[in-house]
């Protein structure tokens, strides 16, 4: 049986979409302003043509071409805007804000853009944090996590699984991301298929302003910790016994990340991946952090990243660390 949802209920009781962090301001007691999220709108986010009236609960973007886009269309309720977003019906729209992948809250004020920095989306400078996330996703073990050589605890310890619902992250293994408090703040999904882009983030959320598995990390080893690029290098060296491991969701270290880091740990390993891409990666971080921090390298075999690698094999990389390492 098709499970029943309320429109009536979901149209008038519930105003403010969290999860998309589109970010406006304030230009009136019910009105928000700001660049339009939508896909119709094209590559063009400068001018800030998307307007939400909060006593209404309704939306609007008033750029010609993205309502031409839309089929003359101008605004819409947040069903509307949710369908748009996830390329979805209606009904489908509703059923992600009913079983909480989206959600919503009354009151205007997490739409609002915090501006603590003015550092662009691709800048490394230092921006606002990001947003807590007050759901959570059903996700399940997948066979893939399996040829990954993820054992069933690794995931569970760490929330991955693969999500079957709707929305951008469908048939993705789904990792969830915490900030430096323990705190969710956003899912990354892979694609298990071959697809480009293999991995997708959601729209705002800005990963160089967060350190993968950073507030687990900091109490396992006396203030050391080892440094990778990805999700699944992270997995694989936990599960090999090293719980002290961090990702950098990437090999490059932004402002934001490097004071996480600095802030809270003494010691760094820096286990980046063996091809030419990590090696330079590794010795340019050596050169930035060399003075900031105590600092160590480890070498992988050439072309090859940590979870590629046997837990013997981790282990023996890892030894010549040294230090708090403590598998």
């Amino acid at each position: 049986m098709s499970p029943w949802v309320d429109f009536r209920v979901l149209r008038q009781g519930l105003q403010v979409l969290t999860s998309y962090r589109v970010p406006l301001k304030r230009v009136g007691h019910h009105q928000l302003r700001g660049p339009c999220p939508l896909p119709t709108h094209g590559s063009e986010r400068s001018r800030e043509s998307f307007s939400v009236d909060t006593a209404k609960n309704v939306w609007a973007c008033h750029s010609a071409s993205c309502c031409e886009a839309r089929q003359g269309r101008v605004g819409g309720n947040v069903l509307d805007l949710v369908a748009l977003l996830e390329g979805c019906s209606i009904r489908q729209a509703a059923l992600h804000l009913q079983d909480g992948w989206c959600s919503w809250r009354a009151g205007s004020r997490v739409w609002e853009h915090q501006r603590a920095s003015k550092g662009s989306p691709g800048s490394s400078r230092p921006g606002p944090p990001p947003r807590r996330l007050p759901f959570s996703l059903r996700l399940r073990w997948h066979p893939y996590l399996e040829e990954r050589a993820v054992h069933p605890s690794t995931a569970a310890w760490f929330g991955v699984g693969y999500y079957a619902g709707a929305g951008f992250l469908r048939h993705r293994i789904v990792f969830p991301i915490h900030d430096n408090e323990g705190q969710l703040v956003a899912y990354a999904g892979r694609s298990i298929d071959g697809s480009e882009p293999r991995y997708l983030f959601p729209p705002g959320f800005r990963k160089s302003q967060v350190v993968f598995n950073l507030h687990r990390a900091v109490g396992e080893a006396a203030g050391c910790a080892i440094v990778v690029e990805g999700f699944f290098d992270c997995l694989r060296v936990h599960q090999a016994g090293y719980r002290n491991v961090v990702a950098l969701m990437g090999a490059n270290l932004s402002d934001a990340q490097e004071k996480l880091l600095l802030e809270r740990l003494r010691q760094l390993v820096l286990m980046l991946d063996g091809d030419e891409a990590g090696r330079r990666a590794s010795q340019q971080l050596a050169a930035r952090l060399g003075g900031k921090v105590s600092l160590s390298m480890v070498g992988l075999p050439s072309g090859r990243q940590p979870d590629q690698l046997s837990n013997e094999e981790i282990e023996r990389i890892l030894c010549r660390a040294g230090g708090a390492l403590g598998a």
